[in-house]
């Protein structure tokens, strides 16, 4: 709000500070007020989103353990990288498997006939629409070809309506013209793209490469076919990406030859064991000491305490204690029932977890099923505490993240409050200046009129003398 300046040379009263004293008078509760509205609410907003992302990182490393089977203490690797890469999921056991890859999945490819005029070609010359019919594996898919339309044109209405069923479409270009190519991202036998229609791109169309086919391969010497290049069900437990075709033997050419094999290894791994168990506990504790934080209460030097932005928060409270009560909660099948059995301990005061060395290294010598069937399963720890904290850590709809929307606009909402109060503030600025300046201006009129009666009746008094 811009200075407004009132002169006052009659009065001698400086009018311009009683016009500041008045407005700040005005403006000081509600301005208050909406300080610590703001700075409450900026405060917390602040608190829950680094709550939330501690939560989200506890949550994303349980989802890492659940995935990857690290818990189970084992690991996966492949003795021809080029050949396959592995993953392991639930279930998966101990082992050793021999795989050749004889051919990998394919995926269906066709191209229209080429069109000199290249990608701008008006396939469409009529005035009514006509339509392109694709189908593959028994489903037929219509894209409108509207009058005018070009090639490129069409192309973008197939990647738009069909990318989501596995279906898309590019345009190749050569000395001799254009053409479109429609390819599938489903593979296998029996994925074949065809094409129909009364739009006359259907005409001259030709397969590009050979037909779709399935992957071949052997384990263990079993031969097996698959209409993916992803195995997810070849070896329990164990997801196998098929990458290449297995080599074959050196000096070898006949391509119909035995192929060399390479090793799938499912091992047990106590230092993959450890150090799952390990980011569990950094990620939970890194949740526990934002929450700790942010809803602290500090002791000052002088004996007077500082509250936090959460201090006293039931939100805080309810999901500590839900989380708590299923870190504490017996679980699994085997000797070992409880996370203090193979040392990870809680602090009653912080809530934090540490791991006694000494008996964690024991247990996993000794009982690494026993901890993995703690963490894994429909009731292990791993599901349990993903659904104590669901509520919580939902993207949009969560508690937390309902908090802060909630929080975001009352912080719009206070600052179109400060915007009202600003031009409601300089609105009386200028009224009160406008009276002051008008009262100065009727002092200045009256002392001028005083001034000419006196100096008349000085004159009546005091004639001039002949």
């Amino acid at each position: 709000m811009g200075d407004i300046s009132v002169s006052g040379p009659v009065t001698n009263i400086d009018t311009q500070a009683i016009v500041t004293a008045l407005v700040n008078a005005e403006q000081a509760p509600k301005q208050s007020q909406i300080n610590k509205q703001t700075q409450t609410s900026t405060a917390q907003l602040s608190s829950i989103g680094k709550i939330q992302a501690a939560l989200d990182a506890f949550r994303g490393a349980m989802d890492n353990m659940a995935k990857d089977a690290s818990i189970g203490g084992l690991t996966a690797t492949t003795s021809d990288a080029t050949v396959s890469s592995v993953t392991l999921g639930a279930g998966a056991s101990a082992g050793s498997y021999q795989l050749v890859v004889n051919q990998l999945a394919t995926a269906s490819k066709i191209a229209t006939q080429t069109y000199a005029g290249g990608a701008k070609t008006v396939v469409n010359k009529g005035t009514t629409a006509t339509s392109l019919t694709i189908s593959q594996s028994g489903q037929n898919y219509a894209v409108s070809v509207p009058p005018g339309a070009t090639l490129q044109q069409v192309r973008d209405s197939i990647n738009a309506q069909l990318s989501s069923s596995g279906l898309s479409a590019n345009i190749l270009t050569d000395s001799t013209g254009s053409r479109m190519v429609l390819t599938s991202t489903n593979t296998g036998v029996g994925t074949d793209i065809t094409v129909g229609g009364n739009s006359g791109l259907e005409a001259g169309t030709s397969v590009v490469g050979s037909a779709p086919q399935n992957a071949k391969y052997t384990i263990d010497g079993t031969a097996q076919e698959s209409k993916s290049n992803t195995l997810t069900d070849a070896i329990s437990g164990v997801s196998i990406k098929l990458t290449a075709v297995s080599p074959l033997p050196t000096g070898v050419t006949d391509p119909t030859a035995q192929r060399v094999a390479s090793t799938i290894t499912v091992a047990r791994s106590n230092d993959t064991l450890k150090s799952s168990v390990k980011g569990f506990v950094d990620t939970y504790n890194a949740l526990m000491t934002a929450i700790n934080t942010e809803t602290a209460v500090t002791t000052n030097a002088d004996g007077s305490t500082t509250s936090s932005a959460l201090t006293g928060d039931a939100t805080m409270r309810t999901l500590q204690s839900a989380i708590r009560t299923e870190l504490n909660a017996m679980g699994g099948t085997g000797a070992l029932k409880s996370l203090a059995q193979f040392g990870v301990n809680t602090d009653q005061k912080t809530g934090k977890l540490s791991i006694d060395d000494k008996i964690f290294n024991a247990a996993v010598l000794t009982n690494p099923t026993d901890i993995g069937g703690i963490f894994n399963g429909d009731k292990g720890l791993l599901a349990r505490m993903k659904t104590a904290t669901d509520s919580y850590a939902l993207s949009g709809t969560g508690i937390l993240a309902t908090r802060s929307t909630t929080l975001s606009s009352n912080i719009k909402d206070l600052q179109t409050q400060q915007d009202t109060l600003t031009a409601r503030m300089a609105a009386l600025k200028k009224t009160l200046t406008d009276k002051y300046t008008t009262m100065n201006n009727l002092v200045a009129q009256l002392t001028s009129q005083r001034s000419s009666v006196m100096t008349t009746l000085n004159a009546l008094n005091n004639p001039k003398t002949s």
